[in-house]
C-alpha cells in the first residue's frame, strides 16, 4: 500500500501555520531574542510537516528557525541563503547528532530511540529539499 499524505483543508493549513509561527516566536523569545521582523518571503512551510522561519530580532540578529514534526532548532541566518539550504543544514546536523549518540558509550534504548527519531526527521526534511517543484518560488 502506498504511503499517502494526509489531506488537510486550507483552513487547517492556515491554523497550522499560525500555531507554528507562534511556536517559533516563542522559541526565539526563550532563547533570549525579541522578534522584530519575520521575513515571510523567505520563510517556507510544508504543512503539516515542517516550517522554516526567517526572523530578525530587535537587536538585528538574523536567524532561521525550523519547527513542525521535527526538532525545533535555530541557526544564524548566515549559515544558509534560503529555506531550502537551511533545511539541508538541519538534516545534516540531525544526522551527525544521531551518529554521535549511536557511537556514544552510554547508548541505551532511550538514546537509540532519540537517534532513530533524528534520522527519520533528517531523511524527511532532506527528501523535501530534493523536490524542485516545492521550491519553484523559493530563492
Amino acid at each position: 500500500m502506498a504511503n499517502q499524505q494526509p489531506v488537510i483543508s486550507e483552513a487547517e493549513v492556515v491554523e497550522w501555520v499560525r500555531e507554528h509561527y507562534q511556536a517559533a516566536a516563542k522559541y526565539l523569545a526563550e532563547e533570549g531574542y525579541i522578534v522584530d521582523v519575520v521575513h515571510l518571503q523567505e520563510s517556507r512551510y510544508l504543512a503539516p510537516h515542517v516550517a522554516v522561519w526567517r526572523f530578525t530580532s530587535m537587536d538585528k540578529q538574523a536567524v532561521w528557525i525550523i519547527n513542525g514534526d521535527v526538532p525545533t532548532a535555530m541557526v544564524a541566518a548566515k549559515v544558509a541563503n534560503d529555506a531550502r539550504a537551511v533545511m539541508r543544514h538541519f538534516a545534516l546536523q540531525w544526522q551527525l547528532q544521531a551518529e554521535t549518540v549511536l557511537q556514544g558509550s552510554s547508548l541505551n534504548e532511550e538514546n537509540k530511540s532519540h537517534a532513530e527519531y533524528l534520522i527519520k526527521r533528517a531523511e524527511m526534511v532532506y527528501q523535501a529539499t530534493q523536490h524542485d517543484e516545492l521550491w519553484a518560488s523559493a530563492g
